[in-house]
């Protein structure tokens, strides 16, 4: 990868990277907030500016790491002309945005949060602009989506703060959810991934049977990002956001990202009646409607937010039309309105930061009182209002240009009425938003006397109204990033030229139709108001929270049905579900026939099978008495690790053994604290419905082993035993498995293991320190038959008995020496650091039962949290060390070493990930023992101090209560 390509990266991380820093920094101060925000939108704008150049000459940047390669996802970046006009345009209006928060935002509101929200908003933005991969573009996608629900809420004190957050969310999350179905029918139709190698499939994509799918469901994502009707009406609700939030994401960036995908995707999209009847229609309702709804608000940042529905439309409606032209008046009109309207919703936000109201009502001759934020909101209104000599007037002449000559269902006349329609509204509440906030006499009534802010609020605006001023005078300085990012969209070579004067066209005329028109409208504004307010209209609002509420009141009663905390009924379900996809995939796909005999069934194995058989029903018919399904789950753990054992699985029937000696030890420990047998809680019918279910599941499950071991078929197992001592060091097949091949499973499962314990101790803490603490201490039912188990154990003076202690302390050294061989021939021979762990866990275990808990615990010197944590970092550092070798996590490295007069011997990495596998074992299930002694001591049991219960010189029993 080239230093363009390392730049790419670091644009695309500098703002995620960036987000960390207001959380620190506002312990400094607001201004060392706000500054040190700017630094990371600084850097990422250098880099961007270092890149222009060549982009500008035609070229296109990329950058790529592989991750996924099998499913075709890697972190790869592309920038051309359309990705870096938006690249320029987040970052410049998110340093902006940066300036004007720091003032606008009171001491009150926690400006390192808000500042943190902006950056990851802003880092999800340019990943959308400048992914080259459809699944990573998707990914930042619901980045805005979940960043944006964070600043539209970030007045949580609001409650339409908070609905408008949760209804974007839901809006703009649905609408992602369909564009995912879209882009995936697109890769699979283009072969690939990159969005790269996507436009360059155009024409296959048009002609393919999936393309009307596709285009749809794409188009639901951005119609629904970019408000476009009929799901224009989140964008209004979002407007309780900060109107920093408000002039960044709703004006210059997010709700442009449904434009920035159909300008993206155009080369592969457009062309088609579809494209044109959907994409074009939709734009010029939503322009029309937009605007209409826009010259009736009274609220200045309602206004706002449908005259930017509108926008949105007529660069929808431009898209839509198809041509290159309209493509570039598309592309020139992006820009302008990212410098009226930031700067109008600033100049809004100055009007209500200084008079504390957004009422037109009572509002009016601000002239006189703010000269500066007058001239600032006057000259973007101008603009918005498409004035000549701003940069407004420019794209708006191109547009009705090309509505002018666009025909609609066989109409000539359709579009350019509507087009003109939309353009008149548009004159009207631009030149309503001049006259009745800043025209008329200066009144006595505002809420708050107003005065022109410091120049730290009105500075970013005026940066862009001068912008705005420019361009609209010399537009051949936006020619540049206008050619290359149109050139981007329509993949064509064009040169367009902008310039103010078009002669005596069609445009023109409808131009001054719309600035006549929307002044007269103006001017009739009082009346047509009333009719407005008097007229039965559909509110989008009513029905969305009409159908959520309907949407909720179904989910509710589905999940009362199908989720009654009844476990037995989930089981039944998902096993008789998996039984008939079984019998359907059987009976549907035809078997084959058996490519080998049945092996001949020596008589104790048919013995052995038959025990387990009786086993298993008899478990399931006494398993109301506790302690006799226990020993009978034993019995049958034991048969089934000789059935390892007799099929040459020797390290299953080692791990199988010893899994179940410490299982039945601590279950019986655990019977202890419950009562003898469990009760009845099912009826007979369900019983037996039951028993139905789970007879037909085993059978089907018993069916499909039979059927695959009659069977030849083609399994990985080869693999592994040709590679295991080659690539693993190993001639134990299953311990390289487990720690090599598999060991990210196996590192996992010891993670668990160990949360599993530490779960188990916290629960009881908790236990222990609540209501039922003084239950097991005063009475109930538990605490009665835990005294009756301990006075039978008191008046048997032989809960310790001297046999027992004896060879326990014979027994130890010895498990020690064995759990430490099976240690350490694990890597080639059955064995390993799991089976170890178990079995110095019985060790110890034994010792707990033999002379005590108390006298045991006072020789214990480590704490099982240690072992479990040391296990852990160990089999973790050791995975990272593979890094150093520059082999991928926990590959094992080994070597043999010759050490006279010892004999060649092996060293291997995957040694240490034993040990740390052994000490999480170990300290788990030790962990699990101790919680469940400390319930039995709360409950009043005796504790031993010394190793045996009898002092023979005064033959008297020694135990103590308490807890040592």
């Amino acid at each position: 990868m080239n230093d363009q390509g390392h730049f790419l990266f670091l644009i695309s991380l500098l703002p995620f990277l960036g987000a960390v820093i207001p959380g620190i920094m506002i312990r400094a101060g607001r201004n060392a907030c706000a500054s040190f925000t700017a630094v990371p939108t600084v850097l990422a704008l250098i880099l961007l500016l270092i890149l222009a150049p060549d982009v500008l000459r035609g070229e296109v940047i990329t950058a790529e790491v592989m991750w996924l390669p099998q499913l075709g996802l890697s972190v790869s970046f592309f920038l051309d002309g359309l990705g870096l006009m938006f690249a320029a345009m987040i970052l410049g209006v998110g340093l902006l945005i940066t300036l004007y928060a720091r003032f606008y935002l009171s001491g009150d509101d926690p400006m390192g949060q808000f500042y943190t929200y902006l950056l990851m908003f802003q880092g999800a933005m340019l990943g959308i602009v400048i992914s080259d991969n459809i699944l990573l573009l998707l990914i930042f996608w619901e980045l805005t989506s979940l960043s944006s629900f964070l600043l539209i809420g970030y007045w949580k004190r609001l409650p339409e703060g908070r609905q408008g957050a949760r209804m974007a969310l839901a809006v703009t999350g649905a609408g992602g959810l369909a564009m995912i179905g879209g882009m995936l029918i697109l890769g699979h139709v283009a072969g690939s991934y990159k969005l790269t190698d996507i436009l360059q499939a155009g024409e296959a994509i048009r002609a393919s049977e999936w393309y009307l799918p596709a285009l749809i469901l794409i188009l639901l994502g951005a119609f629904t990002k970019s408000a476009q009707f009929p799901f224009h009406f989140w964008l209004p609700h979002a407007m309780a956001a900060p109107t920093p939030v408000s002039a960044y994401l709703h004006s210059a960036t997010m709700v442009k990202a449904g434009v920035f995908l159909m300008a993206r995707m155009w080369p592969v999209l457009a062309g088609t009646d579809a494209w044109f009847y959907i994409v074009a229609t939709t734009g010029l309702v939503t322009m029309v409607l937009g605007a209409l709804i826009a010259l009736f608000k009274d609220d200045l940042k309602a206004l706002l937010a449908f005259s930017t529905v509108s926008h949105l439309g007529l660069l929808t409606m431009l898209l839509g039309f198809g041509t290159e032209a309209a493509a570039v008046a598309a592309v020139f009109h992006i820009l302008n309105h990212l410098t009226f309207k930031a700067a109008l919703f600033m100049t809004v936000g100055i009007v209500d930061h200084e008079t504390h109201t957004r009422d037109i009502s009572r509002l009016g001759g601000l002239r006189h009182l703010m000269p500066i934020t007058f001239a600032i909101g006057t000259i973007a209104a101008l603009s918005m209002a498409g004035i000549p000599l701003l940069n407004g007037f420019l794209s708006k002449e191109m547009m009705l240009e090309e509505a002018s000559h666009t025909y609609w269902a066989g109409s000539t006349w359709a579009v350019p009425v509507l087009a003109t329609l939309g353009a008149l509204l548009s004159v009207a509440y631009s030149f309503r938003f001049i006259g009745h906030v800043f025209l008329g006499p200066v009144r006595d009534d505002y809420p708050h006397k107003p005065h022109d802010p410091p120049a730290g609020l009105w500075a970013a605006p005026a940066f862009l109204t001068v912008l705005v001023v420019v361009i609209g005078i010399a537009p051949f300085l936006a020619e540049g990033v206008v050619t290359a990012a149109a050139n981007a969209v329509t993949g064509a070579d064009l040169h367009p030229h902008l310039k103010i004067w078009h002669g005596v066209t069609p445009a023109l005329w409808m131009s001054v139709i719309a600035v006549l028109g929307g002044g007269a409208l103006l001017g009739l504004h009082k009346p047509l108001l009333a009719a407005w307010e008097g007229a039965p209209r559909p509110e989008a609002k009513v029905i969305f929270d009409r159908l959520v509420a309907a949407i909720v009141a179904l989910s509710r009663q589905i999940t009362e049905i199908a989720h009654n905390g009844a476990i037995s009924r989930y089981l039944a379900v998902f096993v008789v579900t998996s039984v008939a996809l079984g019998w359907i995939a059987y009976t549907g796909s035809g078997l084959s026939a058996p490519t080998r005999d049945l092996l001949p069934v020596p008589a104790v194995v048919g013995i052995g099978w038959l025990m387990l058989i009786v086993a298993s029903v008899a478990v399931v018919l006494l398993h109301r008495d506790r302690f006799t399904s226990l020993v009978l789950i034993g019995i049958i753990g034991l048969t089934i690790s000789a059935g390892f054992a007799y099929l040459s699985a020797p390290d299953l029937a080692l791990t199988q053994i010893s899994v179940e000696t410490v299982t039945i030890m601590l279950l019986l420990l655990a019977l202890h604290f419950l009562p003898k047998t469990t009760p009845i809680e099912s009826s007979a019918l369900r019983r037996l419905r039951d028993g139905v279910i789970a007879v037909v599941a085993g059978l089907g499950v018993g069916g499909l082993a039979y059927a695959f071991l009659l069977r030849d078929i083609s399994t990985i197992s080869q693999f592994h035993l040709d590679n295991s001592y080659e690539g693993g060091g190993g001639t134990n097949v299953v311990n390289v498995i487990l720690v090599d091949f598999r060991g990210y499973d196996t590192y996992g499962e010891i993670i668990v293991l160990g949360i599993a314990g530490m779960v188990i101790y916290a629960l009881v803490q908790t236990l222990l320190a609540g209501p039922v603490a003084r239950k097991l201490r005063g009475g109930g039912a538990m605490s009665a038959v835990l005294r009756e188990g301990l006075a039978v154990t008191h008046l048997s003076r032989d809960r310790h008995p001297l046999m027992m202690v004896v060879v326990t302390r014979v027994l130890m050294p010895i498990a020690i020496v064995v759990g430490a061989y099976i240690f350490l021939r694990g890597h080639n021979q059955p064995g390993g650091g799991f089976v170890a762990g178990l079995v110095v866990a019985i060790a110890l275990l034994m010792q707990y039962m033999a002379s005590g808990f108390a006298w045991t615990q006072a020789r214990k010197r480590i704490e099982y949290h240690t072992l479990i944590g040391f296990g852990v970092i160990i089999a973790g550092l050791t995975g990272v060390g593979a890094w150093l070798s520059g082999t991928p996590f926990l590959t094992s490295a080994y070597t043999y070493v010759h050490l006279p007069p010892i004999e060649e011997f092996e060293l291997a990495t995957a040694m240490l990930f034993d040990l740390g596998v052994f000490l999480t074992v170990l300290g788990a299930v030790m962990l699990m023992l101790y919680s469940l002694s400390r319930i039995a001591r709360h409950a009043g049991e005796t504790v031993n101090t010394e190793a045996m219960d009898f002092d023979p010189g005064m033959d008297r029993v020694t135990a103590r209560g308490g807890d040592s």
